[in-house]
């Protein structure tokens, strides 16, 4: 009986695959944008062939849904179980590109690019919506219960120094979520019902 050498084809790992593919999507995406971005830089990014975007997500249209929306479920989980002592603090993490479990985020700078495409952009506006809604349960923010509208104040202001981060203002595109959670802190404390 002879063996062969030729070792045994590789099982691809679907789930494995897709979120390879979702998680260069992510970075792509938040750093080139939807139109800077091709499918064959996320495949590249990686490393499987680039057919399996349209088997996985249809289009890089699907794929930058799936990316929204993987950037939002963060987000929401990040606000999910925050305190209002800690809104600051999430927000300055998110604002400088770490998740809350440490680890690299760019979900915020995702979300300000454009997709060109209107259904991309109408699933990021109800996203938004949702995570004021969040945001302003989690802050204990002043006015109705929840207050949307200092919930999506504080939401603008994170997004603003993200975008502004982004394009290297300094000493903001230099500043630690440490150095950003003070002035931050100072931003909610005026939009809450009470003092943190």
């Amino acid at each position: 009986m002879t063996t062969s050498s030729t070792p045994p084809p590789r099982r691809r790992d679907a789930a494995r695959t897709r979120q390879a593919l979702l998680d260069a999507a992510r970075r792509r995406f938040a750093n080139a944008g939807y139109a800077g971005t091709t499918v064959r830089d996320i495949a590249d990014d990686a490393g499987v062939n680039v057919a399996l975007i349209n088997r996985y997500f249809e289009s890089k249209e699907g794929l930058f849904e799936a990316a929204l929306a993987a950037s939002f479920a963060e987000l929401r989980a990040a606000a999910g179980d925050v305190t209002p002592g800690e809104v600051p603090e999430t927000i300055a993490r998110q604002a400088v590109g770490q998740s809350t479990a440490g680890g690299p985020s760019h979900s915020l700078l995702l979300i300000l690019r454009s997709s060109g495409d209107e259904h991309a952009d109408r699933i990021r506006l109800r996203f938004l919506h949702a995570f004021a809604e969040k945001l302003a349960k989690a802050a204990s923010l002043q006015g109705a219960d929840p207050d949307i509208l200092r919930a999506q104040i504080l939401l603008s202001t994170a997004i603003g120094v993200t975008l502004l981060r982004a394009s290297n203002l300094e000493p903001l595109a230099s500043a630690s979520a440490d150095d950003l959670t003070l002035p931050l802190r100072d931003v909610v404390r005026a939009l809450m019902k009470t003092p943190i």
